[in-house]
């Protein structure tokens, strides 16, 4: 089986193209969605965030906007929770690849594969790129918020030239170039990939 790594900026669309691989049968690992799940129920992770962060949880939840304000502005803290959550996914990860390893490639949708050194881990990798101003205007009116916030949380991932650079496929989410065709192109390629190395 083929891993691969499914990422891009905030805004660029990266769950939608996920969604799109899913509804042609492709297993996907939602690395963001674990990350939310694990900062409120594991108990080692939870233990650690209070220890460094003080009682930053309501009811058992964490208070997120309080959090994002903490670490978004705050290089440091950002990458010291990155070090106490990721290892945590990525225990979660293996688990259900183990559960998946009948499928000729699965996917691992998270936004910062390349920023966490995740994709050291991977086979493949794919970016999804879309242009900043389209990227800005599509997060403000996804989380009611100003361009100056979303801008900070842009600053705090890789440039999207990087992941571009890095990544062994791209899939463009300007409104010009459709999707669908994008994802099959490269569903055609992995799978004729994985064919060729069972061999």
């Amino acid at each position: 089986m083929i891993k691969v790594g499914l990422t891009g900026g905030i805004g660029s669309g990266k769950t939608t193209v996920a969604k799109i691989f899913e509804a042609i049968k492709v297993p996907v690992f939602y690395a963001d969605i674990v990350s939310k799940e694990i900062i409120n129920k594991d108990k080692f992770v939870v233990a650690q965030i209070k220890q460094y962060f003080g009682e930053i949880y309501n009811n058992n939840q964490i208070d997120k906007q309080r959090f994002a304000n903490i670490i978004f502005n705050n290089p440091e803290k950002l990458k010291l929770v990155n070090s106490i959550i990721h290892p945590a996914v990525r225990n979660s990860y293996k688990k259900w690849v183990q559960l998946n390893n009948t499928q000729p490639y699965t996917l691992m949708e998270a936004a910062i594969l390349f920023e966490s050194g995740t994709y050291k881990i991977l086979d493949k990798t794919i970016t999804v790129f879309a242009p900043e101003k389209l990227k800005i205007k599509r997060v403000c009116k996804r989380d009611n918020t100003t361009p100056e916030k979303v801008i900070v949380r842009i600053n705090n991932q890789i440039s999207d030239n990087e992941k571009v650079n890095i990544a062994d496929y791209v899939i463009y989410n300007d409104d010009i170039q459709m999707l669908i065709p994008q994802v099959i192109k490269i569903h055609n390629q992995l799978t004729i990939l994985f064919s060729e190395h069972k061999l």
